[in-house]
């Protein structure tokens, strides 16, 4: 006797749904316990339950990263305390090819994306054109000079404005920082629930 395959109003694929959508809530809630602040992680981060259960906090990320971009969270930091973070204010990830500290990590906490940055997101930059000194007037180039990724991210267009690529932009916040502005032209937005 041959078993009829699921259709969309049987029985399984009923019980299979709500189980999925179950699941799904548990961990989202499980998330919203155990994660009582999102922070920026390194390259290739796990989603952050699973980089907090990988993360042997042991630091061999911090050393290898030339700009010193990776600071520790502090002992108040819960469940994160003692794990590797970000902080682009201060000092951005600049996009390393080689993406050391993801080759550094000795658990798996950090791996190494399948095309390296190409379609990679550490955030997510937006411009503010209001902003910016060029459409003032005022001939500047300090972002798009700036930016690791170059132009596939963050070019100019024939009037000298920034042209940000978002398909490009792997969101390291090297233009936020670097931006003569007050308030920056950039704004970095970290990516929530990654």
């Amino acid at each position: 006797m041959t078993v009829p395959p699921a259709g969309p109003g049987d029985r399984r694929t009923f019980f299979k749904d709500s189980f999925g959508e179950l699941v799904r809530r548990v961990a989202e809630r499980t998330e919203e316990r155990i994660v009582q602040q999102r922070y920026q992680r390194p390259p290739g981060a796990l989603p952050e339950v699973a980089f907090l259960a990988a993360c042997t906090r042991c630091g061999q990320c911090l050393p290898v990263c030339p700009v010193q971009a990776i600071r520790t969270v502090l002992p108040s930091g819960g469940l994160a305390a003692g794990t590797p973070f970000l902080d682009p204010a201060s000092q951005p990830c600049i996009a390393c090819p080689e993406m050391p500290c993801v080759k550094a990590c000795p658990t798996g906490a950090l791996t190494l994306p399948a095309h390296g940055w190409v379609g990679y997101r550490l955030g997510a930059v937006e411009f503010v054109p209001e902003r910016c000194l060029t459409f003032a007037g005022s001939p500047c180039r300090v972002c798009v000079d700036a930016c690791p990724i170059g132009v596939t991210a963050l070019g100019q267009d024939e009037a000298g404005h920034p042209v940000l690529r978002h398909e490009g932009c792997v969101g390291c916040g090297v233009c936020v920082r670097e931006c003569v502005t007050t308030p920056s032209s950039f704004e970095f937005k970290s990516l929530e629930g990654r």
